[in-house]
């Protein structure tokens, strides 16, 4: 019996090493390769006011259950909305958010007249709608402002709110540049399926940086990336995220490429034009 008992604890966790490297936030997606699913940059910045709780709004009103914002931490530990490195383009004001409290921040409206967002409420907002994807891009890159601790302190406060707050059928990332938080990622919080961004195209360079982290996604470049490069990405077993598509002929470019999520300034045009010519890129889960 006692030797029974062990074998069957060995075979659990055999199981259990052997499956772990599989993305764990991927069960609702479809394999790297086999379909393409549009995702609102910021909501959609060339149709409405960048990463506001009314441009997520804009995104799944226009059919784009997907998009991608930015987090940033406050001078006391809140985590808000933003994606330059000061308020200036956005707001009119020069300060940092890392220099701000969130009472501060809280005071300010866009150029438009819309709030800053905080992460709550962008997940209270997103608590409605299950099947969403959403990629949650941490920037954290400033090591001036994000030194190794602070940035710890950061990555955890993000991971357990956002992956407290999934619904079921969801599919949330973390996202960033960052590859010191790739590599945190990676080792302390694996249900965050990371995601590196890169400025540069898909290929052997930048496939391999990914392997080498340890990371299975991959977000670059449409310019310098090809059909071939996003073919040996899938192979490597990554997912890709071709960016960015400001007209819809770019998102078109994107799927022949062979993206697997499409990155585009324009959800709302984006989505009028796939329904017209019937391309098989998906706005929704089934659609």
């Amino acid at each position: 019996m006692m030797k029974k008992t062990i074998l069957c604890t060995v075979a659990v966790i055999a199981t259990v090493l052997c499956t772990s490297w599989q993305p764990l936030r991927a069960q609702n997606e479809p394999a790297p390769g086999e379909g393409a699913r549009l995702l609102a940059h910021r909501g959609g910045r060339a149709e409405i006011d960048e990463n506001t709780l009314e441009a997520f709004a804009h995104a799944f009103d226009s059919g784009c259950t997907a998009f991608e914002t930015d987090l940033r931490m406050s001078k006391d530990g809140a985590l808000m909305i933003l994606h330059d490195n000061d308020f200036n383009r956005v707001c009119g004001d020069p300060r940092a958010p890392e220099e701000m409290t969130a009472e501060e921040i809280r005071a300010l409206r866009t150029k438009d007249g819309h709030r800053i967002p905080f992460l709550d409420e962008v997940l209270d907002f997103l608590s409605r709608h299950d099947w969403a994807y959403v990629e949650f891009e941490l920037k954290c890159s400033d090591v001036n402002r994000y030194p190794q601790a602070r940035l710890e302190e950061y990555l955890d406060k993000v991971a357990a709110a956002v992956y407290a707050a999934k619904p079921e059928h969801s599919v949330y990332l973390m996202t960033s540049f960052d590859t010191r938080a790739m590599r945190y990622l990676t080792v302390k919080h694996p249900e965050a399926d990371p995601m590196l961004i890169t400025g540069k195209p898909c290929n052997g360079e930048t496939i391999g940086l990914c392997q080498a982290l340890g990371v299975r996604r991959l977000a670059c470049t449409i310019g310098g990336s090809s059909r071939e490069t996003l073919a040996a990405a899938h192979k490597a077993g990554l997912r890709v995220n071709l960016w960015p598509t400001t007209r819809v002929e770019d998102v078109h470019l994107a799927w022949l490429l062979g993206a697997d999520y499409i990155c585009t300034d324009i959800p709302a045009e984006a989505v009028r034009y796939i329904a017209a010519r019937s391309l098989p890129i998906r706005t929704a889960p089934g659609k």
